[in-house]
């Protein structure tokens, strides 16, 4: 029995756009998708979702290894449960398919290397940043986006109850509508 193509996009912040990942995964029966950052299983509902709804026969597909987990164990652990419940897993970009009854042992070597690779690189993406962080603080250039007391927060939305547009709002208080939007969700 053949089942369905079942498709799992995520992206870390608000900024990031989930329409390269959607284009690489192509037509699917159904997507599920995380916009969420922070690397904790448990707030990815969209997963979450993904391994409950998925049967035997289902294909799952997702962009690149990186969506699917964030780091090797945790790739390992996602790809382990889906298969356990019948479903292959494929990843677009890095083109390899896994699965408990037909995995190729070439495909399985790789999906761990690519997999290590993967993890080697966001650990060296996040020590640059860090250090190029740390070297902006040092000259005096780095400054942090400005935060929203509580206080900021009781008056944003006591303007926003009076009509006032979230824009006007931002723009009153200091802050981008980002900052703001962040800000009204988090209280």
């Amino acid at each position: 029995m053949v089942g369905q193509t079942v498709g799992y996009v995520r992206v870390s912040s608000a900024e990031q756009n989930l329409d390269r990942q959607l284009e690489a995964v192509g037509e699917c029966d159904r997507i599920f998708q995380d916009k969420i950052s922070g690397s904790s299983r448990a707030k990815r509902t969209g997963l979450a979702e993904l391994i409950a709804y998925v049967r035997e026969g289902d294909l799952v597909k997702v962009a690149s290894m990186d969506r699917l987990g964030r780091d090797t164990r945790d790739l390992y652990a996602i790809v382990d449960e889906l298969t356990d419940k019948g479903c292959a897993v494929q990843f677009v970009s890095e083109r390899i398919t896994v699965d408990k009854s037909g995995t190729s042992p070439v495909d399985g070597l790789m999906l761990g290397i690519l997999a290590a690779f993967a993890e080697f690189e966001r650990r060296r993406i996040k020590e640059r940043q860090a250090e190029g962080i740390a070297l902006a603080k040092a000259r005096g250039k780095y400054v942090q986006a400005p935060k929203l007391s509580d206080t900021d927060v009781e008056q944003a939305r006591v303007m926003i109850e009076m009509g006032t547009p979230k824009a006007e709002v931002a723009r009153t208080l200091g802050v981008s509508r980002q900052t703001l939007y962040t800000a009204l969700n988090r209280a």
